[in-house]
């Protein structure tokens, strides 16, 4: 048995105190201790680089050039974070509508589009069933499947962001699927279902007649951005005529609410007035609370489906 200076044995061998413990005399003493530790505080860069825009009147506007490119074969998108939709003169990269130049017609036809997500594996559509929709590719990649060699299933090809299938509906109303269509990753597509197309083409005598014959599209003239290009004569001597131009905005655009997070921290002032020394409880609850916020603030700068930096990257900046 070891004897310290607070026990001594006793007649029996056993133990008594000679002095006061330090178990007993700790209850005494003031300890040395940390604030509150909080293990889910990061150290949240991505706050600290992003530069930070003062909003007065809690929406920021987002206003920019109409940008898309007519004749390169692939559709266009206007995207607002997970919203996506029809820029009207895009679709005359259709091989059916690519020599019709009716603006407002062509608008009537991108509102009717509906936006549908498909994840992995799912049928997009399947061969042998009528062609009920048209469907633009948005984003993601698409199998084309049908018989191979031997009767079996083989992938014949695909299609990624700016293709479509089923745009024979718009010229023959007996059309069916010629092949499946699987979705290989996670997909985002623009459909119009036959009904609604049949119901534009029958108000527009112009889209009937042009349905029926179909020609070649001459496209504007666009800059290496794909916006409209704007004419600029330079280099000319005497008196040339000066082209005429202007520079096209978007008529819709992009707006961010203000999005807020908050919750409610209740502290009972008999805690506050018992028990702030040495540390104030309020503040140190109301610090936890805060850091709690500001994580959460990372969390949906990053992935909020409205504004989110991963929902809002460009399509054609996303991996299939």
């Amino acid at each position: 048995m070891t004897v310290t200076d607070e026990t001594i044995p006793g007649p029996g061998g056993e133990t008594q105190n000679s002095s006061l413990t330090t178990g007993a005399a700790r209850n005494l003493a003031t300890t040395t201790k940390t604030v509150p530790q909080m293990q889910g505080v990061t150290s949240r860069w991505l706050l600290r680089l992003l530069p930070w825009v003062q909003v007065s009147g809690g929406t920021y506007r987002v206003n920019r050039r109409l940008t898309y490119t007519v004749g390169d074969g692939r559709v266009d998108f206007a995207v607002s974070g997970t919203e996506v939709s029809i820029i009207p003169d895009e679709l005359r990269e259709l091989p059916a509508l690519r020599d019709f130049t009716d603006s407002e017609v062509l608008g009537a036809l991108g509102e009717r589009f509906v936006q549908h997500e498909y994840a992995p594996g799912d049928v997009i559509a399947a061969a042998g069933t009528p062609a009920d929709r048209l469907v633009l590719v948005a984003h993601g990649r698409v199998d084309r499947i049908g018989a191979g060699k031997y009767g079996d299933e083989t992938v014949l090809g695909a299609l990624a962001g700016g293709d479509h299938l089923g745009d024979e509906l718009l010229t023959d109303t007996a059309a069916s699927w010629q092949y499946t269509y699987r979705a290989v990753t996670r997909v985002t597509v623009m459909a119009l279902p036959r009904q609604a197309a049949q119901e534009i083409t029958d108000r527009s005598p112009q889209l009937r007649e042009h349905l029926a014959a179909a020609g070649t599209d001459t496209a504007p003239p666009r800059n290496a951005s794909g916006e409209s290009a704007i004419e600029v004569a330079s280099g000319h001597h005497g008196e040339p005529r000066v082209p005429g131009t202007f520079a096209d905005y978007e008529l819709t655009p992009r707006e961010y609410e203000l999005s807020v997070a908050q919750t409610v921290l209740r502290a009972h002032t008999r805690v506050g007035d018992l028990y702030s020394d040495p540390m104030n409880q309020v503040e140190e609850q109301l610090r936890l609370t805060i850091q709690a916020l500001r994580e959460r603030q990372e969390h949906e700068m990053v992935n909020n489906r409205e504004f989110g930096l991963l929902h809002n990257a460009d399509l054609t900046q996303r991996i299939h």
